[in-house]
């Protein structure tokens, strides 16, 4: 299994440029590096659709696709406001501490930028109870958030067309898994329009997971995946 941080992220050095082509490029170079003729993808939340891309870019390299937490091929409107509802709700009191921090922008320091990260972080897990553990967890070690790469990244997503990736997707051969969490905060139906378009698909959702869901239900993450792939 490989892993590896993203151009721009974690203990990667900060340095564009950043778009969809750079990353899908990034991947096959790390799929080219480790001399990999062809690869089983997962890919989480963002990650699904990079995972996607590289199978739509270089299907011959992929033998299996999974799909983690992602969305569709829809425009964000049909899907975005009833998350962004989901998203403040699932802060609860904490959204005014979230709110001080996100107007503050550039003039947070490293420590506000950590607790800024984890409170966003935290309405992620459908168990409230754990949910700031998980988020703490998932900021350690701290390596900070690229803005500029998730905002340029974020801004061409959202200037795709749909149209043409659905065409594309239409006429991808390779099998594909969707694994949701029944109760991740962005809307299920978000990615209904991806699942109803990829002619070799299977979906499976977890009920009482959120957005991460081999955190919440390792065990049935672990047998969906373990089996698809097997």
């Amino acid at each position: 299994m490989y892993h590896w941080d993203q151009r721009g992220c974690g203990r990667s050095q900060r340095r564009g440029p950043y778009s969809v082509d750079r990353s899908v490029a990034d991947l096959d170079a790390v799929r080219r590096h480790f001399g990999l003729d062809r690869v089983a993808l997962l890919g989480h939340s963002w990650g699904a659709r990079l995972a996607l891309g590289h199978a739509l870019a270089h299907p011959g390299s992929v033998s299996r696709l999974v799909l983690v937490s992602g969305t569709g091929i829809d425009d964000d409107a049909t899907w975005h406001p009833r998350y962004q509802d989901a998203f403040f709700r699932a802060l609860g009191e904490d959204r005014a501490r979230w709110e001080e921090l996100r107007a503050r922008d550039t003039d947070r320091t490293q420590a506000e930028d950590r607790e800024l990260a984890v409170l966003q972080w935290s309405v992620d897990f459908a168990d409230r109870d754990r949910a700031r553990e998980h988020a703490e967890a998932m900021a350690t070690p701290w390596f900070g958030v690229n803005a500029e790469c998730n905002a340029t990244i974020g801004a061409e997503l959202r200037q795709g067309s749909a149209g043409l990736l659905r065409e594309r997707c239409a006429a991808l051969e390779v099998p594909v898994l969707i694994v949701d969490g029944e109760r991740d905060i962005r809307p299920r139906r978000a990615v209904d329009s991806l699942e109803r378009v990829l002619p070799r698909v299977r979906r499976t959702t977890l009920a009482g997971a959120g957005h991460l869901p081999w955190t919440e239900d390792p065990e049935g993450f672990r047998s969906a995946v373990g089996a698809f792939l097997a």
